[in-house]
């Protein structure tokens, strides 16, 4: 069959769903949520992956399976050991959710998944794309799903710019209802791979045939990040270390462990200047999270510089047993560079 001129309008044809699921079966990344299609490592893997890209999340993945391969573990572990385990991720209310979530399975579905969307929308932390994507691919529902790969796919494809309900609608038209977890994947992977955002590889796509705008719709330009600076303390005592926890209400990573904050001597330089030399300082170092890049002074520090409000929130931790806890990104950094490990650093 002689494939279109570009374009064309035929966009539900079966020769574009072929032409997908062939593209896909031969190029798809070898993910390890891919291997087989258990539920719960499947809604593992979306949760994780929500806001966060798969470089990212392929060792947390590992190391979050191999202390809870079961939703049964999951239920039965800690909050503050789920929360060590998803140190580093950020967003850690999707961990918290999570854990509820396997609980009211264990609890109330017998420890079975639920099959269906309008099911898996009940648990905690599960919305509509999250439903979708674990029914289609571990339970094969029909269902389409929309996350912002598969919106620039269609955005392109069709040539039609689409928001909300109306972009779920033609994902669902477009769906090959045979092979549902497969197309969702596979429009996922090209979103991902080949229409990107910027500079798409619209020659090595296989919907070209098809498409109604290559190349188009590019994202716009990010607002500029925040830049900050701060200074933390390493407090050492023997083979402790100590740390503080953050507030239980407060507005970013509730019930984390970090080091304190404190102020460098030499006080912190202004943006752009290099600081003043610090006889404490060990490293300089920077972090990122979402729309703010840190610049991070690490200071050697003695325990009688320790405020009350730090002796409040925090306590001695033995060095090897820090990974244990759940410690903010940055507090996993530092602690790494310092040499601390533990069983739960991931090494």
């Amino acid at each position: 069959m002689a494939k279109p001129a570009p374009g064309q309008d035929n966009s539900d044809s079966p020769a574009l769903r072929r032409a997908l699921l062939s593209w896909y079966a031969r190029h798809k990344r070898r993910l390890p949520w891919r291997q087989d299609l258990d539920p719960y490592r499947v809604w593992v893997s979306e949760i994780m992956l929500q806001q966060t890209r798969v470089a990212a999340v392929l060792e947390h993945y590992r190391l979050f399976l191999q202390a809870f391969p079961t939703v049964q573990a999951l239920a039965q572990a800690s909050q503050d050991r789920v929360l060590a385990l998803w140190s580093g991720l950020g967003y850690y209310r999707r961990a918290r959710m999570l854990h509820q979530a396997a609980k009211l399975v264990v609890s109330e579905q017998g420890g079975v998944i639920p099959r269906q969307v309008e099911e898996l929308r009940k648990l905690p932390g599960v919305g509509r794309y999250t439903a979708s994507a674990v029914a289609s691919i571990a339970f094969a529902e029909p269902v389409a799903v929309v996350d912002g790969n598969v919106e620039r796919v269609l955005t392109r494809l069709d040539g039609v710019p689409r928001v909300g309900e109306a972009t779920w609608k033609r994902a669902q038209e477009l769906l090959d209802r045979r092979h549902p977890g497969d197309w969702n994947q596979a429009m996922m992977e090209l979103g991902a791979t080949v229409c990107t955002p910027q500079s798409p590889a619209c020659l090595l796509c296989p919907l070209l045939p098809w498409c109604h705008a290559p190349g188009a719709g590019a994202t716009k330009a990010q607002p500029p990040r925040q830049r900050v600076q701060m200074a933390r303390a390493l407090v050492e005592r023997g083979h402790s270390v100590f740390l503080v926890q953050r507030p239980a209400d407060a507005a970013k990573m509730p019930g984390m462990w970090e080091l304190p904050e404190c102020a460098p001597l030499a006080g912190l330089p202004a943006p752009g200047q290099p600081p003043d030399p610090d006889p404490n300082q060990l490293f300089l170092l920077r972090h990122s999270i979402t729309d703010t890049d840190y610049e991070v002074r690490v200071l050697r520090l003695g325990p009688n510089s320790l405020h009350a409000k730090d002796k409040k929130t925090g306590r001695w931790v033995r060095s090897d047993q820090a990974f244990e806890l759940p410690l903010t990104g940055l507090a996993r950094k530092i602690l790494r560079k310092l040499g601390i490990h533990g069983a739960a650093a991931g090494r």
